[in-house]
């Protein structure tokens, strides 16, 4: 796991106080809903200091912490992000 994604790891599981791993889909596990999407989304742009666009508000690049960090990865220009890492 790279460091965007332990960071993103580490924030879903306290703002869920339940553990969930890279490829968890919280939103499917009925951990977080619509008003949580919304806290993410303010997470994301204030730690890894970017803007989520009208058009990047997909709810599937927010799903699993790896895919949020592919997310910030094309986002800040960030070497692009393999699960296999």
């Amino acid at each position: 796991m790279n460091e965007i994604t332990s960071e993103i790891t580490e924030f879903l599981t306290a703002a869920l106080r339940k553990p969930v791993g890279p490829d968890d889909d919280y939103f499917e596990l009925g951990l977080a809903d619509s008003l949580f999407a919304l806290e993410l989304v303010t997470f994301v742009e204030g730690r890894f200091d970017l803007t989520v666009e009208v058009e990047d508000l997909d709810l599937e690049s927010f799903r699993t912490a790896n895919r949020i960090t592919r997310f910030v990865q094309r986002k800040t220009g960030a070497p692009e992000f393999t699960e296999t890492q």
